[in-house]
This record gives structure tokens, C-alpha cells and sequence, in this order.
């Protein structure tokens, strides 16, 4: 089992270069080439979009993509997945979708991450992943599909969402019903208080086409995206329920949160990497 960690949270501190280098320095096999900070920025607060000039806003966006896969190689890791720009609702972000793929497929990555929007239906989001599908299928990327939440301020927990479920999560899987649409489980999400599951069901029930994780750890209440073994989360069961449907995908890392500076930036990733190595021996030996 391979491990992996996502960019997007060092390179607030050091910029998508730098982490890739530091990435491969704490001992991860592969990193996730996290697109949705800077290729297009959306501000939640003021529900506006901010001017961009990022590489991956710019016209020399594959050119960037082949660099930081050369850093990669440099120091011994791979790009494993991606994680495109949301919430799709919008038209000037689903524009930049196929870019996200594009660029995926020039850093070595096999799988891109594209949110569902979280009010549509399974169908309502099966036209766009259906739309992406021969693009991606052209640039030999699948696209994984997320389960979501929404939050019920009323009752202080989270509530149901596209794919925030078992249920939900077939049907949008089924709606497209294609080899190229499969499924990233992110673990944080499926054990929020409110949405009525579990990782280690949806996993169960995701058998095949679980292809892709996202792994962080909570109070199974809120999205706190720590690290795993630091919080509530039971990740023994998660992993033997992994064990029994063969997932081949890597162990990869979404504690964002628990990169804190730059300065403990070093140390922190050391950990992280430490963390899910645990976990893919532990994985390994069942």
C-alpha cells in the first residue's frame, strides 16, 4: 500500500514547488496535486471570485503541471490524483474543469477529483460528469465523484448531500454507470454526525469502484480534517473493511488542517507521512 498527501495546504506556506520537495522529504510515495486553491479562486465569505495569477490560471498551465511532475521524479515520488476547482454550480468554475483534467493527466496523476454539487440530483450531476467523460477518457484520467455534506444550523450537525450516503452515492455512480466515473471516500465526511452512515459501510458498499480516499480524522460531529489517530475516528475497522473489498488505490492524506506554519511545516509532514505509513503496514499485515 502507497501513501499520499494533498499540496494544497503546504503550499499555502511555500508555494506547489516547494511542497512537492518537502512532500517526498518526509517520506510519502506520492503527492495530490490539490487545483482548486489557486487555478480558479471563489471567496465563500463574499461568494465572489477573486483575480487570479497563478500558473494554473494562466495560459502556461500544462508547462507548470510538467515541472512540478519533474520535481516529483527528482525526489523519488509520483502524482496519484488531482483535486479540481468547486463548487461546480458555477459556470465560471465548471469552465475550468477540463483544464483540472488536463493537468492531472501532464503531472502522471490516474484519477481527478470533481466535487458533485451537493443540492443537484444524481441526475442533474451525471449531465456534467457526463459531459467531462470523452475529455478525460482522451487524457486516460478517471474522475472520481465525493461524498458530500451540507450543515442544519438548527439542529448543529450536518445534513444530507450529493453522495453524502451509501444510497446516494450508488445512484450517482449508477446514473452515469461508466468505468471512467468512480468513487474518492472521503473518510471525515462519511462519519459526520447527521448523515446516518459510516466510512466502513460506504466502503462496504462502494466495493469496486472505490478508487480513491481521502483520509483525516474528526470528532464525528464537524470536518476537521486533522490527522488520523488524533480524534474520534475508528481507523482499524475502516481499514480491515478496505481489506475485504481489495482496495488497490493509495492511503492518501486530507489533514489540511493540521499544517499549522511553515516553520512546523518539516516536522508536521514527517508525522503525517509516519501516520499513514501506519496505517498502509497495518493495511498490509491484515
Amino acid at each position: 500500500m502507497k501513501i499520499s498527501t494533498e499540496i494544497g495546504s503546504s503550499s499555502r506556506f511555500v508555494g506547489e514547488r516547494r511542497a512537492v520537495e518537502l512532500i517526498a522529504k518526509a517520506g510519502f510515495d506520492a503527492w495530490d496535486f490539490t487545483m482548486y486553491i489557486n487555478m480558479i479562486r471563489y471567496d465563500w465569505g463574499t461568494k465572489k471570485f477573486i483575480e487570479c495569477d497563478h500558473p494554473l490560471a494562466g495560459k502556461d498551465y500544462l508547462a507548470f503541471a510538467r515541472e512540478l511532475k519533474k520535481i516529483g521524479e527528482d525526489n523519488g515520488i509520483t502524482c496519484n490524483q488531482s483535486h479540481a476547482p468547486f463548487p461546480i454550480v458555477f459556470p465560471e468554475i465548471r469552465s475550468y474543469l477540463e483544464r483540472a483534467i488536463e493537468c492531472t493527466a501532464e503531472a502522471g496523476g490516474k484519477i481527478c477529483i470533481i466535487h458533485p454539487y451537493n443540492d443537484w440530483s444524481a441526475e442533474k450531476n451525471a449531465e456534467m460528469y457526463s459531459e467531462l467523460l470523452p475529455f478525460a477518457k482522451d487524457c486516460k484520467v478517471k474522475i472520481a465523484t465525493e461524498n458530500m455534506w451540507n450543515w442544519n444550523s438548527d439542529k448543529d450537525c450536518a445534513a444530507p448531500a450529493a453522495c453524502s450516503d451509501e444510497k446516494s452515492f450508488i445512484e450517482h455512480l449508477q446514473a452515469v454507470d461508466d468505468d471512467y466515473l468512480v468513487a474518492c471516500l472521503d473518510i471525515g465526511h462519511a462519519e459526520m454526525k447527521g448523515l446516518g452512515t459510516s466510512a466502513v459501510n460506504m466502503v462496504r458498499a462502494l466495493g469496486d469502484k472505490l478508487q480513491a480516499l481521502h483520509i483525516h480524522d474528526n470528532d464525528r460531529w464537524h470536518d476537521s480534517h486533522q490527522l488520523p489517530y488524533t480524534m474520534d475516528i475508528d481507523f482499524t475497522a475502516i481499514i480491515r473493511a478496505l481489506k475485504e473489498i481489495n482496495y488497490d488505490g493509495y492511503f492518501t492524506l486530507e489533514s489540511n488542517a493540521y499544517i499549522k506554519s511553515k516553520e512546523e511545516m518539516p516536522d508536521e509532514l514527517k508525522k503525517m507521512a509516519e501516520t499513514a505509513r501506519k496505517m498502509a503496514d497495518e493495511f498490509d499485515s491484515l
